[in-house]
């Protein structure tokens, strides 16, 4: 009998998924979320200009392997070369190329203990070895993380600013001056997938040319495109260069290339949308008060709302949510897990969040 010869390395890990999905989730209850509130999604909707964009493409065409047009544009954008900059199939997809290209088994790589967790898979599937340090405060710990890969001699050192799951934030300056303490030779992987959310000078002044730094970025949040899966990331050129050994370079689908590009374009309604997030975030920081919840501070497009008691309440209550058709999910390690993570909504979703939540409570308290 043939048997498939899997690596070590794959045998010994799970055949798992960093997120449960809200259709595995719908499939399961037999019925679609009223109100999909989980996944960090911008409900609001692409630029009108994106979706045009991407109905007209000739999808009998592969992608342009090079993303050139937009990689031009993203270039003008930040004001910085094309050579700068890497287009992939979403932060997810760039993260994995990253990993490939700088971890090989035993490598120390350190992260927040709780963090996005995609980047901890990657790294797995690599044979990395994850180092973690708590947060502080609800916020990743810059000097903590520098300070551990200095003891672990780490490759990778990831850190989110603004953060995802609680959504806290560090000042960009406050981020250069921790830099000073990373060690010689890791890299700092900048998460700044929620970076449009977030207040000015929330990004650090840095050269794109550091070669300390690669910072990525997502066209899934406040652009709207998350189901076309386009991500890009920043870094000085010999790094860039680096991904054409390992990336897919038919991985772009023509229509995500094209929809990015016109939405970048479209400033108009890229301010529309922040507006519609932080109404939407002051909406559930009041429904949570409401509720004799605590609402966090949040620069994403996401709110945590701290539960006041353990994780256990935490997921009862999240579990009463999920059963009356509100998909919500919380982060996964304590004591941050005393909290339900909330997306930004319409009206609509978050009207159905404020009548389920307190019925969703009442079932906590009694379990």
């Amino acid at each position: 009998m043939t048997h498939i010869r899997l690596t070590s390395l794959a045998q010994s890990l799970p055949s798992t998924v960093p997120f449960v999905g809200p259709e595995t989730q719908e499939r399961a209850a037999g019925r679609v979320f009223d109100a999909r509130l989980g996944a960090n999604e911008n409900v609001f909707g692409p630029s009108p200009r994106a979706t045009e964009a991407m109905a007209a493409t000739q999808q009998w065409m592969y992608g342009d392997p090079e993303s050139y047009d937009l990689r031009q544009a993203l270039a003008a954008h930040h004001g910085i070369t094309p050579d700068h900059i890497i287009v992939g199939e979403g932060i997810d997809g760039l993260l994995g190329y990253l990993v490939r290209l700088m971890v090989a088994q035993g490598d120390a790589v350190v992260t927040s203990d709780g963090a996005y967790p995609t980047f901890n898979y990657h790294v797995a599937g690599f044979g990395g070895v994850l180092h973690k340090v708590p947060y502080r405060g609800d916020h990743e710990d810059p000097r903590a993380l520098f300070a551990e890969a200095a003891e672990v001699d780490a490759k990778l050192v990831y850190l989110a600013n603004p953060d995802n799951p609680m959504g806290s934030w560090h000042s960009g300056a406050d981020l250069v001056k921790a830099m000073e303490t990373l060690p010689e030779g890791c890299l700092l992987v900048l998460d700044e997938a929620y970076v449009d959310c977030a207040p000015d000078g929330t990004a650090p002044v840095l050269d794109a040319d550091d070669p300390r730094l690669i910072r990525m970025r997502t066209f899934s949040k406040v652009y709207g495109l998350a189901g076309a899966r386009v991500g890009y990331a920043i870094a000085a050129p010999e790094l860039i260069t680096a991904f054409g050994k390992v990336r897919n370079h038919f991985g772009m689908n023509r229509a995500g290339q094209a929809g990015a590009l016109a939405a970048l374009e479209d400033t108009d309604w890229l301010a529309h949308v922040k507006t519609q997030i932080a109404t939407a975030r002051d909406r559930i920081a009041e429904i949570a008060s409401d509720n004799g919840l605590t609402p966090l501070p949040s620069a994403a497009n996401f709110v945590a709302i701290d539960c006041g008691r353990d994780g256990a309440f935490a997921k009862a209550v999240l579990d009463g949510l999920v059963a009356r058709g509100i998909f919500v999910r919380m982060p996964f390690v304590a004591p941050q897990n005393r909290c339900i993570r909330v997306s930004c909504g319409t009206p609509a979703d978050l009207n159905a969040f404020a009548a389920a939540l307190p019925l969703a409570l009442a079932d906590a308290e009694k379990a």
